[in-house]
């Protein structure tokens, strides 16, 4: 009998979305609803464990906590990138990682959620109804705005797509795009500060490294309007934190919707959580029964196929 956990199910939704069945039958299976936190809990809860399901980049696995957990053969991650994940450690000791595909709307529509929504005050607004008011603010409408798409990959790409149609303005810039990359999706390839300076709003969608760590911070946001804002669907380190909460004190951007942070979940006494001008979503983006379905579906064959021998979509580093 084989022991596998699913970390991080807080909805406690995975064992709804796939046919966990025919595990069921033959292995024993945990569920853990609530983040174990630091690497310490991680290892104490996970020690006896063979199979660990995870949802990606929700719970580390560096190569600290893979050398702490002797019996653990296989890392079952949603997606075909997890950067929680140290895949020369895993190699190194003989644990095999797998992903999974998923769906390409998911975090696209709620990026434009997150701009309809900062643009219309709706969750300002949605308060105040409930207190008993009624028409509080003023807001904008998304056509005829500039979208400044930074990175134009497959979920840029997206998100100019749904932006054509409501009729926005699209300028993009990444370091290695080209006129010719940009202009499919509808775009306008800029330099960065060109971007930045010219964007009513501002929307990332980069893939987190070295590079683009901290692509924005003071500096970019200064180059922005005060009527600007800036949202993030993608990783949170790509704006530095700090710089961005000074930014959004001081008033010098309209604000910011977020649905990404350093670091997940948000601890409870983050500044972040009472900032003003923010619109702050707990990472929401892949987070549709479409998108968790192709999860769990794939990660159930990841297990089994692992089992008969035959591991698929394996994760090298």
């Amino acid at each position: 009998m084989v022991k596998i956990a699913i970390l991080d199910d807080y909805q406690n939704v995975a064992r709804t979305m796939a046919d966990w069945s025919s595990l069921e039958a033959a292995h024993e299976i945990t569920v853990f609803n609530e983040h174990l936190g630091d690497h310490d809990a991680c290892v104490q809860a996970l020690t006896p464990l063979d199979v660990i399901a995870v949802t990606r980049e929700r719970t580390e696995f560096p190569a600290e906590v893979i050398a702490r957990l002797p019996n653990l053969k296989l890392i079952a991650t949603s997606g075909m990138r997890n950067a929680a994940i140290d895949l020369e450690a895993a190699q190194a000791r003989g644990v095999v990682v797998c992903g999974t595909g998923g769906t390409p709307h998911s975090t696209s529509e709620l990026t434009m959620t997150l701009m309809l929504g900062f643009a219309r005050n709706l969750a300002f607004e949605d308060r105040r109804m409930r207190e008993g008011h009624w028409q509080t603010t003023v807001g904008v409408t998304l056509a005829g705005r500039t979208l400044g798409i930074v990175g134009l990959g497959n979920q840029g790409g997206e998100v100019a797509h749904l932006a054509k149609a409501f009729g926005m303005t699209l300028i993009a810039w990444s370091q290695n795009m080209t006129d010719e990359q940009a202009a499919k999706h509808g775009a306008v390839r800029v330099e960065k500060d060109e971007l930045f300076r010219r964007a009513d709003i501002v929307t990332l969608h980069l893939k987190l490294s070295e590079r683009s760590t901290g692509v924005v911070r003071a500096r970019e946001l200064a180059l922005m309007k005060p009527t600007a804002y800036i949202v993030n669907t993608s990783r949170g380190p790509l704006i530095n934190e700090a710089e961005l909460l000074e930014a959004l004190h001081a008033g010098r951007i309209a604000g910011a919707a977020l649905d990404v942070y350093d670091v997940e979940p948000l601890p409870k006494d983050h500044p972040l959580r009472s900032a003003p001008r923010t619109l702050l979503a707990p990472h929401l983006g892949y987070v549709s029964e479409e998108t968790l379905t192709a999860f769990h579906g794939q990660t159930v064959e990841t297990i089994e196929a692992w089992l008969a021998g035959n591991p698929i979509r394996l994760l090298t580093s």
